[in-house]
């Protein structure tokens, strides 16, 4: 790595003011900053110097992801040879599928989306942001495995440039751009995202009898009273299947064990909030609780008992990677308990009394992302309030 760095500090001269490349300046350095630690330091308005920057917090945000990312990859050849009816593949066979089938979604993502940045980084004279290392893999995990490519690569430009951009950049976007990228997905193409066909054939091989590619929170809008939720073959769901993330989604979100471990790691690396995640839980267990306690047919959801109901679809992967989303989350600690418990609750009402819609955790974290300044202006000024209350003297 020293002689590579040897190597780059020669050229980089060119890159700089008054050099042969100097328009090529921003993408210089951003692929020398990804590479190597910076050695300068602010000069001025910073109260704290140390050594992590914003490059090395996106990269362990990633790191948290890996657990849910490879599982997703495992679980893609899982639900397609479970379809098709080829039980004998072994474990290699399985990752390697899904490998090769969301390796497409994964590229386009990122060739999209850092190429839109660095395109703006060049034109306004910035440094290009390191925001979109997170969402690059954000995206393609919480969209359905058959999403064509170049509905993904619209989505991702539009998101990009019209959720980020626009406002700024990296740090002043107010919603969260996977979000965005998703939800322009569900309401330009929601054939693509309504929850069917989520998981299908990807090879020629035909599917076997009984087939279905509907997801657990998809077949719920049509499940009669006392129906149970069913993997591709039509077998019933345990809670340990939909635990361990074992029927079809999005290939990314499925799985809470892994967005568990995801969570440890950036709760014990300070990258993530816990009150956001707490409260977030807690709002959805209290709403699931009530939305079960008092069930009805009309809603089949509601039949559904709490903890399935937080295991179920995208919703821890929405509270512990994308709520906790420090540019679009509250910055006050009230705020943070009062955004978290506010998403939980939003989610199961969406998901329980809207049977067009069953997945309610993206519009809930966007919902709240345009709620959060307020909340936190609220809890400022209640807080004033009470000070000055407490500094008014006393009439003698």
């Amino acid at each position: 790595m020293k002689g590579l760095k040897k190597k780059i500090d020669q050229i980089k001269p060119k890159f700089e003011k008054g050099g042969k490349f100097e328009k090529l300046h921003s993408v210089f350095d951003g692929f020398y900053t990804f590479l190597f630690t910076p050695n300068e330091t602010s000069r001025s308005g910073v109260h704290i110097h140390d050594s992590n920057d914003s490059k090395r917090t996106m990269i362990i945000v990633v790191l948290a992801l890996l657990p849910c990312c490879l599982f997703g990859m495992w679980n893609v050849g899982y639900q397609h040879f479970l379809a098709t009816g080829e039980t004998g593949k072994n474990f290699l066979e399985l990752f390697f599928y899904g490998f090769f089938a969301v390796l497409p979604q994964i590229l386009t993502a990122y060739i999209v989306g850092l190429g839109i940045e660095f395109v703006v980084a060049q034109m306004r004279g910035h440094e290009i942001q390191e925001g979109f290392l997170v969402s690059g893999i954000l995206i393609p995990m919480i969209c359905p495995v058959d999403t064509p490519c170049w509905m993904l690569a619209v989505a991702v430009a539009f998101a990009v440039i019209f959720a980020k951009e626009v406002f700024g950049g990296t740090g002043y976007n107010f919603l969260n751009v996977a979000l965005v990228t998703r939800a322009f997905l569900f309401f330009s193409y929601p054939s693509k995202m309504s929850g069917d066909g989520v998981f299908v054939s990807l090879g020629n091989q035909p599917a076997v009898d009984g087939f279905s590619g509907a997801t657990p929170l998809g077949e719920l809008a049509s499940m009669a009273p006392g129906d149970q939720m069913t993997n591709v073959l039509g077998d019933p769901l345990s809670f340990t299947d939909i635990f361990f993330g074992l029927y079809p989604g999005s290939w990314g979100e499925t799985s809470t064990f892994c967005i568990l471990i995801g969570a440890l790691i950036l709760l014990f690396t300070g990258m993530a909030n816990w009150r956001i995640m707490l409260s977030g839980i807690v709002g959805a267990f209290l709403m699931a609780l009530v939305a079960n306690n008092w069930m009805s047919d009309l809603y089949p959801a509601t039949a559904l008992d709490p903890l399935t109901q937080l295991c179920l679809g995208g919703f821890m992967f929405a509270i512990v990677f994308m709520a906790t989303d420090p540019v679009t989350a509250c910055r006050t600690t009230a705020g943070k308990y009062i955004y978290g418990f506010l998403i939980g609750v939003v989610t199961m009402i969406i998901r329980c009394y809207n049977a067009g819609y069953p997945e309610g955790a993206m519009l809930a974290v966007l919902l709240l992302n345009c709620f959060a300044p307020l909340i936190d202006h609220c809890v400022v000024s209640l807080n004033i309030r009470k000070r000055m209350k407490r500094a008014e003297i006393p009439n003698s």
